[in-house]
């Protein structure tokens, strides 16, 4: 029996170096049908100079995509998946689902690009051979399907000798083509002289696909001895190769063959060789390689992701077979998609839809690498480093900008088709099991936004609530968390607090497990909260320690909430943390809440603002209006309840509280209460209430029992009541 390392050597030694598995089906794919066939009559339109632009063009986006693939490549270990391995793993599951199954499509679309050329020159050098075009076209993608379905070792093997014949194909066209130079022929091409219907962009979009070979190398990854020096090495060696193949191809078609030839002449490349048959050779081989490149490359992409378990019913797909793992299942159905193409039947409108989906996977490449570079993240480390985010950022712009300049129509439908998949994903709430650049991304921008907040002038406009929730129980801690939430009202941040009592050097270990029940608790309940755990001798001295350490900068918290306590036995405890609370200069929110922790129905009748001072109540009337911005409290009015003496000028002061409220830009209704006796006026003013905002004034001293006496007083006037002391920093003005 083999041991397990021998298993490992041995499949090791099944895959493929980087001639084999990257260059060679990489080069075979670039130069395929669209070099046969098309590229002529894109020079006829085009002219010399144009065309050698639309290649230019082309290979810019191959390359700076190429220096993209090389960056990200060499910063992982990479398995199988290509394109979609590398955008998944950088920019997340999101983006990587949707560049699986269009590059996919497009791959498995390309298919049926190529069999159609293969059967154009299968029929053109054998034209009688008594079989219609489709029957030749099915025939081709059957075999393509068998030596694909047998294994890629076999297919890669054959692709050595599919090499061979295309050089020699191409030799014979560059001999022939020079014995026919002419200087006159070649003038006459230098300009464009456009088709009806055509334009610089439709031959860039009937070209483009030549150049999109690189990725039949990348999407054999999983295949690949050592693929993060494989992939870099095949790629650059594939476009630099065929760039100068297309280079020398151009200046000959343009100086050897007139115009009229090039546009009306689908195999004028043949009519110009030393040895036409070698041409038929070079095209059936051709087109014959690039087909069985992407149907080897296209499946395992789609097996890739379907084992990522992104969508449960891809998990057919998912299963290999035989010792490599082929994708035998994805395999199939990639031959229905390219037989399915083939009944279209049109390399001309096959080709502008695979150009766009080609852009789409170019792009984003560019986009996972500027990402990487751009967020300064340690842990991108790539052992190639001739790159730089800037140029990578142009690639993804410059795919974008072609995409629209191509077609703007379809440009729009793809990505309209890709927004939809993006977010059908990000809804399904699926979990990666790798890391993504979306945290070092978030980690980069709060960085920068902290540092910008550390430079900038503190203004009252822009005072936001941060609170700090101390509570006892679990159970008690989300119930004050939840009012928490409802007053950040997504404009601030709520850290939810445990307090440990106990020695810290012995409690590390429970408190880490600690803070992570408590984050899966705030999960689990839906709270926008961070959790805090902290191990400290008593309560009050948790107080003060969190209000000089916890955050950072600009995100230090400014209030703090508590649950009003009613135990004896806490009394001074809870005292003694509210009096360091105001001594710190925090904002203090006291909760008293009678109903139970299953009642979370919001009641109903109004917001009451107990407006009794001044400074107080603007603190109150502001959490009054962030309340109200929660969808469940949007419809509970906001009411402020001011008793007066039964001798004021009510006439002026009910102007001066409009002016304030208009100066505030907040809607409420003003009820003055003429009394001599404020607690009952407004005990008997709130009904309906669904909760009552109440001030916090002279608390703490000597007064500790009375001023707590007060409070259980008054939270006996409705279900919900916040005590709410304001430390400074706002201003309704503002």
């Amino acid at each position: 029996m083999k041991t397990t390392a021998a298993k490992a050597t041995e499949a090791q030694s099944e895959k493929f170096g980087t001639f084999g598995g990257v260059f060679t089906p990489s080069l075979l794919t670039i130069l395929g049908v669209i070099m046969f066939l098309r590229f002529p009559a894109i020079v006829g339109n085009a002219g010399l100079w144009n065309a050698l632009l639309i290649l230019a063009v082309s290979k810019t986006i191959s390359l700076t995509t190429g220096l993209s693939i090389a960056s990200i490549a060499t910063n992982m270990r990479m398995k199988g998946g290509g394109p979609y391995y590398l955008i998944s793993r950088s920019l997340g599951l999101e983006f990587g689902g949707v560049i699986a199954i269009f590059f996919y499509i497009a791959q498995a679309v390309a298919v049926a690009m190529y069999v159609i050329g293969f059967t154009e020159a299968f029929l053109s050098a054998f034209p009688s051979a008594g079989l219609s075009f489709r029957a030749v076209a099915t025939i081709t993608n059957l075999c393509v399907f068998v030596s694909v379905y047998v294994g890629a070792g076999w297919t890669i093997r054959l692709q050595y000798g599919i090499l061979a014949v295309l050089g020699l194909s191409i030799a014979s066209f560059l001999g022939g083509a020079w014995s026919g130079f002419q200087a006159d022929v070649l003038a006459a091409n230098f300009s464009p002289q456009w088709l009806p219907g055509e334009s610089f962009f439709t031959m860039f979009a009937l070209f483009f696909p030549a150049v999109t070979g690189i990725m039949a190398g990348v999407s054999m990854s999983g295949d690949l001895r050592d693929p993060g020096r494989s992939i870099p090495t095949g790629t650059f060696a594939a476009i630099g190769v065929s760039a100068v193949t297309y280079c020398v191809m151009t200046v000959m078609l343009a100086a050897s063959v007139h115009r009229a030839d090039l546009v009306a002449d689908t195999f004028v490349i043949r009519d110009r060789a030393l040895f036409p048959l070698f041409i038929y050779a070079g095209v059936i081989c051709a087109t014959l390689s690039s087909a069985l490149g992407s149907m080897m490359g296209a499946p395992r992409i789609l097996q890739a992701f379907a084992r990522d378990n992104v969508f449960r019913w891809l998990g057919f797909f998912a299963r290999g077979s035989g010792k490599a793992g082929e994708p035998r299942r994805a395999i199939s159905l990639t031959f229905l998609l390219a037989q399915a193409g083939i009944f279209i039947g049109d390399l001309n409108t096959i080709a502008p839809v695979i150009t766009m989906f080609f852009l789409m996977t170019y792009g984003t490449v560019n986009l996972a690498c500027f990402y990487e570079g751009r967020s300064n993240n340690p842990s991108f480390r790539p052992t190639f480093r001739l790159n730089h985010w800037s140029v990578a950022l142009s690639g993804a712009l410059g795919c974008l900008g072609v995409m629209f300049l191509i077609n703007p129509l379809w440009a729009g439908v793809s990505i309209g088709l890709s927004a939809a998949l993006y977010f059908f994903i990000a809804q399904s709430d699926l979990r990666a099991k790798w890391g993504d650049i979306e945290s070092g991304l978030a980690y980069q921008r709060a960085r920068t936004a902290l540092l910008r907040l550390e430079r900038e002038r503190y203004h009252p406009k822009n005072w936001r609530p941060s609170i700090l929730v101390l509570s006892g129980t679990s159970a008690h801690r989300l119930h004050l968390s939840q009012y928490a939430n409802w007053l950040t009202a997504d404009s601030g941040i709520v850290s939810v607090v445990q307090v440990m009592l106990g020695d810290a050097d012995q409690l590390h270990e429970r408190r880490n497990e600690a803070e992570s029940l408590l984050r899966k608790s705030i999960s689990r309940s839906g709270l926008q909260a961070f959790p805090v755990v902290v191990v400290e001798e008593s309560l009050p001295e948790a107080a003060r320690s969190l209000l000089q350490c916890h955050g950072i900068g600009g995100l230090r918290p400014n209030t703090v909430m508590v649950g009003l306590s009613r135990a004896p036995e806490r009394l001074q405890v809870f005292m003694e943390t509210i009096n360091i609370i105001q001594r710190m200069g925090a904002s203090l929110i006291i909760v008293a809440d009678k109903r139970s922790e299953e009642d979370a129905a919001i009641p109903e009748g109004c917001i009451n603002i107990w407006w009794a001072d001044k400074e107080n109540s603007a603190l109150m009337l502001l959490l009054g209006f962030m309340l109200k911005k929660e969808p469940g409290w949007s419809s509970r009015p906001i009411r402020i309840l001011r008793p007066v003496s039964p001798m004021a000028d009510m006439e002026n002061m009910t102007q001066e509280m409009v002016g304030m409220l208009e100066e505030a830009r907040i809607e409420a209704e003003i009820v003055l209460l003429p009394t001599e006796r404020p607690l009952d006026a407004v005990a008997q003013a709130l009904q309906p209430s669904a909760i009552l905002f109440a001030g916090l004034k002279d608390l703490g001293g000597a007064g500790d029992v009375r001023a707590l006496a007060r409070l259980e007083q008054i939270a006996e006037f409705a279900e919900r009541v916040l005590f709410v002391h304001n430390a400074g920093g706002i201003s309704l003005k503002a």
